[in-house]
């Protein structure tokens, strides 16, 4: 019993004195590369409020119907349920009384003030690398909006994962306090793309797989994942399973807009991110992250989803009927009934182009995950261009089966390939 509790604290010893070293701040003078929407000679609260954009803060910390950066918004987890806080600058709730430093060290390093460690739900895994400066422009600017009085609503967490105290171990296993430096070989587009995909942006906090440890995996960089039930889709270089076969206008309009043609539109999370924060990046900084992102290298493996361009049930129908075989399926009922007034059966969508199916990677995915999540939720964007393109949900108007019926329809018509939605897995898919 003295040897193994002796390991343990070695281990622990050994562990503190990595996470030490693991977070020793790296100041590396000018190696984050200006953003052409906030240059150095922008209005401070101007360039603030961009980079606060480009961060996406206000998707995560802004809840349905609530104040703007006032919090509460839920993260549903394995372990279990983390809300975000308030971060106007009240000083009772919010971040009114956090000096620069106490804002550097919580946004870089994930410890608040009083040392208080942050949950890696709160990306610092990747705002680590964000210049000082970036950092206390998005203060200012969010220390420029009304204060709200929104205490924090307490986290709803299993153990372990209740202890605070131990994400010091799990951070001296996974994080290290670092700045982005460039790469000198590359241009300065690249660059500066790099840095909005890997730091202010985050885009690997949903698009990169995770390990048990809820850890971004090493080598799997934008290999696509699941996050708050929804699938974040492969954004690799990869041409089947990534966004390889993708032409630099179609990832610039999806990423401005959240559709683009031949390639469906944006759902959940990532239709938040276009409406929040992708839409207003200046055309220079779109340009720089699809040149990045173009770069990625491939990433292929298991759960790789290959679009069918051509879906032999939907040509085979009309915009106003489907395939002749089709019509008495228990699921192209349903679709009659609730969807084909605006997808159509041929799935070029009526009114909106963002309504059209085929091409989109969700009805491709034989799991249904967010085919599933849209039917039972619904989604939608208020990105530049498509005005109020909302799909309501149908959660309560169908049952789990029903919406299983549905779900495996839409898969089997628009992705040519049979639907593998359970009602059981409906059921799960509502409490996320």
């Amino acid at each position: 019993m003295r040897r193994w509790l002796s390991l343990a604290i070695a281990i622990i010893v050994v562990l503190g004195i990595l996470y030490v070293v693991r977070t020793r701040p790296d100041e590396t003078p000018g190696a984050a590369p200006a953003l052409a929407g906030a240059p150095p000679s922008a209005d401070a609260l101007s360039r603030g409020e961009y980079l606060a954009r480009a961060a996406d803060c206000a998707a995560c910390h802004t809840r349905q119907e609530g104040a703007a950066y006032a919090g509460g918004v839920a993260f549903k987890l394995p372990f279990g349920t983390l809300y975000s806080t308030n971060i106007t600058p009240d000083r009772d709730t919010g971040i009114g009384g956090w000096s620069d430093e106490e804002f550097v060290h919580a946004v870089r390093d994930g410890i608040a003030p009083g040392g208080h460690a942050l949950y890696p739900v709160f990306p610092y895994t990747s705002y680590t690398a964000l210049s000082r400066e970036d950092v206390l422009a998005i203060k200012q600017y969010l220390f420029s909006l009304p204060p709200v009085h929104a205490p924090a609503r307490p986290n709803e967490l299993s153990f372990p994962y209740s202890q605070r105290w131990a994400i010091g171990l799990w951070k001296a296993a996974f994080f290290k306090s670092q700045r982005f430096v460039a790469d000198p070989a590359r241009g300065e587009g690249w660059n500066r793309g790099a840095y909005l995909a890997t730091a202010l942006g985050h885009c690997g906090e949903c698009h990169t797989p995770r390990n048990a440890a809820y850890a971004l995996e090493s080598g799997r960089q934008f290999a696509g994942a699941e996050q708050q039930g929804w699938r974040a889709y492969n954004i690799s270089a990869d041409a089947t399973a990534g966004i390889g076969a993708w032409s630099e206008a179609d990832l610039t309009t999806y990423l401005k807009t959240g559709h683009a043609q031949g390639h469906g539109s944006a759902g959940g999370p990532m239709a938040e991110a276009i409406e929040y924060s992708l839409q207003y990046l200046a055309d220079a900084d779109t340009a720089a992250l699809v040149t990045y992102l173009r770069s990625v290298p491939a990433q292929s493996g298991e759960g790789a989803i290959r679009v069918e361009r051509a879906p032999r049930p939907a040509l085979a129908s009309t915009v106003i009927s489907p395939a002749a075989n089709e019509s008495d399926e228990p699921g192209a009922k349903l679709f009659a009934g609730a969807c084909a007034g605006c997808h159509s059966w041929n799935g070029q969508g009526l009114e909106s182009g963002y309504a059209a199916l085929l091409g989109a990677r969700s009805v491709n995915d034989a799991r249904g995950a967010n085919v599933t999540q849209a039917i039972l939720n619904g989604t939608g964007s208020s990105a530049a261009g498509a005005g109020e393109a909302l799909m309501p949900g149908f959660g309560a108007a169908y049952s789990n089966a029903e919406i299983a019926e549905l779900g495996n329809f839409v898969i089997a018509h628009f992705g040519g390939t049979p639907g593998q939605i359970t009602a059981a897995e409906v059921e799960r898919r509502r409490s996320l």
